[in-house]
């Protein structure tokens, strides 16, 4: 069985790691992007207790999982069902540069043109990662990791 969640920086290869584990081991997969915003201009979180049930809805309905994204508070309603956390703790860089290389995430943005219009906000975002408060910022991150009692590994390079 496996029931793992993943999360770190944007650009730290979250989604990469996460669809290529749910390829090869036959696993549902959830990115967290698609369910804790509001569809507002400017973006706006969704209610906890709503991202909440979604997450709920998919766990019951996936037996075996991936879940992955940056928001700590999301990634801890986990924990009761997650028996692997994988932390990508990638040096700000490394994620500035595979942020620059993405590919298009049709899932989020409804054009390469779009998404790209994002990237300098986005890059912004990555370097401010050391420093932020909030429950996606590198603090919270390493809370989350320090809490976690079951299986847990991070990795501090693309390479690893």
């Amino acid at each position: 069985m496996t029931n793992a969640v993943i999360f770190g920086n944007s650009g730290s290869g979250k989604s990469t790691l996460a669809k290529r584990m749910a390829r090869d081991k036959g696993l549902g997969h959830l990115d967290l992007d698609t369910l804790a915003w509001e569809p507002t201009t400017p973006p706006q979180r969704k209610p906890l207790e709503v991202s909440e049930a979604a997450i709920l809805a998919f766990t019951g309905e996936h037996e075996n999982w991936v879940i992955e994204g940056c928001y700590a508070d999301l990634i801890a309603l986990t924990f009761p069902l997650a028996d692997q956390l994988i932390f990508l703790d990638l040096p700000v860089e490394d994620c500035i540069a595979h942020a620059k290389s993405r590919p298009w995430e049709p899932h989020k943005y409804p054009s390469k043109e779009a998404q790209d219009a994002n990237l300098d906000m986005l890059l912004d975002w990555i370097r401010d990662y050391p420093q932020r408060n909030d429950s996606c910022s590198r603090q919270a991150h390493v809370s989350l990791f320090e809490a976690f009692t079951g299986e847990k590994q991070r990795i501090t390079s693309p390479t690893d």
